[in-house]
């Protein structure tokens, strides 16, 4: 198994053998970065600590097309013949319609130039932290809509967690914990409320003041994995094929923002009914 990452840091600073081909950089321990905020390196570290392979691939933020060239370029260094997209949060779920799609460029990048490496065999897409995402306008009630539509199209998989008291938990609330305080001026929103509801926390849960201004719900749901296929996913999905010559990832926001201005009408927020 490998990690790699679409990246929210700042790469290009980074020394030359740091690039094993074009927007992929392979993210070791010892990797040097005057950025503080480096979460892949975090991991690295992290990984080192628990005795685990210890490399983390980070990806340029870039469009489509140089996006998959550089999964292709992973697929043929290490072998690779099933990819798991993972989603913090549930707004890659969105097909596009809906009156809020959180933050989808970076999501919808990546499903885009997975969804064209039809040479891979298995390709999957997996969602975390069920509700974390109506801190960027998502409603949920359309998310199991959507997962009810994969599911009658045959592409959804299933749901499973992982339990507190499990190895796997244990190390996950310790690899956040890590995390944290490896960049406590910048703790990630998501795990930070995964890893309270996997505590068995409830409601407005407070562990940054980035959501000093917004009224988070954390609850158990938080921490299920839902899972798709990539097929399944990029078939339903409405504005796919538009980010296809994308070469940045300000051409990805923009291509959904003119898809989004040319829709006559919008599928409205609908309350959980009980």
């Amino acid at each position: 198994m490998h990690l790699a990452n679409l990246s929210f840091s700042h790469l290009y600073g980074l020394d030359a053998e740091v690039w094993q081909a074009p927007e992929l950089a392979r993210i070791t321990p010892d990797t040097r970065s005057a950025e503080r905020y480096f979460p892949e390196r975090t991991l690295a570290r992290w990984l080192k600590v628990h005795q685990m392979p210890d490399t983390v691939w980070a990806f340029g933020s870039t469009g489509v097309r140089p996006l998959r060239a550089a999964y292709r370029a992973l697929v043929a260094r290490l072998g690779i013949d099933a990819i798991l997209l993972v989603d913090g949060g549930t707004d890659i779920l969105m097909r596009g319609d809906e009156t809020g799609l959180g933050t989808p460029e970076e999501d919808m990048a990546s499903l885009a130039a997975v969804a064209g490496l039809t040479e891979v065999p298995e390709r999957l897409v997996t969602c975390l932290g069920f509700g974390v995402d109506a801190y960027h306008g998502v409603n949920h009630s359309l998310v199991l809509e959507n997962l009810a539509a994969l599911d009658a199209a045959g592409g959804y998989l299933g749901a499973f967690s992982l339990p507190r008291d499990s190895r796997e938990g244990a190390l996950y609330l310790d690899a956040v914990a890590h995390a944290r305080d490896a960049c406590p001026e910048h703790p990630s929103i998501v795990h930070g409320s995964v890893a309270a509801a996997l505590q068995g926390r409830f409601g407005d849960v407070r562990f940054t003041a980035r959501t000093g201004n917004s009224e988070l719900f954390v609850n158990p749901l938080m921490t299920l994995y839902f899972t798709v296929t990539v097929e399944a996913l990029a078939g339903r999905n409405l504005y796919l094929d538009k980010l296809e010559r994308t070469q940045l990832m300000r051409q990805v926001a923009t291509a959904i923002e003119e898809f989004r201005d040319g829709l006559a009408v919008q599928r409205p927020p609908r309350m959980f009914p009980h």
